[in-house]
C-alpha cells in the first residue's frame, strides 16, 4: 500500500544558468509530497505512523530546507535537484520511501521515483 504525506517549505535560491527571473535571487513557498510503499503491519493496521514520517522528514530534510539559501545547501538548486536531494536524504532513514514530488510554484512540479 501506497501513503502520501505533504510537507511545505519556504527558501530562496538563484539560477545562474536560467534566463530571465529566475537569475536573480528569490523564494519559493514549496510543497512536498513523500510517498512511501510498504505493508500494513498487522500490529497496529497501518504502514507507518504519519506522526513518525513527521518526526523523520523534519529531522533528515525540513530543518535544512526552512528559511534557507539553497545555494548554500546545493550547486544547482533547482526542483530537479532538490527532489534528488530530499530523496538522498530519506533513503537511510524512511523505510520503504519510493517518490519525492516537490511543487516550486502551483503549476510547476517534479517528480522523482526510486528506482527499484
Amino acid at each position: 500500500m501506497e501513503l502520501t504525506v505533504e510537507f511545505g517549505f519556504s527558501a530562496a535560491h538563484h539560477l545562474p544558468e536560467a534566463k530571465g527571473r529566475c537569475q536573480n535571487i528569490h523564494g519559493h513557498d514549496y510543497q512536498m509530497f513523500i510517498v512511501i510503499d510498504g505493508p500494513v503491519r498487522e500490529s497496529d493496521g497501518m504502514v507507518i505512523d504519519f506522526h513518525d514520517v513527521d518526526d523523520i522528514v523534519e529531522a533528515a530534510v525540513l530543518g535544512d530546507l526552512e528559511g534557507a539559501d539553497l545555494n548554500q545547501l546545493l550547486d544547482c538548486p533547482t526542483a530537479e535537484c532538490i527532489a534528488e536531494w530530499v530523496l538522498a536524504r530519506l533513503e537511510p532513514v524512511l523505510p520503504g520511501v519510493k517518490a519525492v514530488t516537490l511543487y516550486e510554484t502551483p503549476r510547476y512540479s517534479v517528480t522523482l521515483r526510486k528506482s527499484s
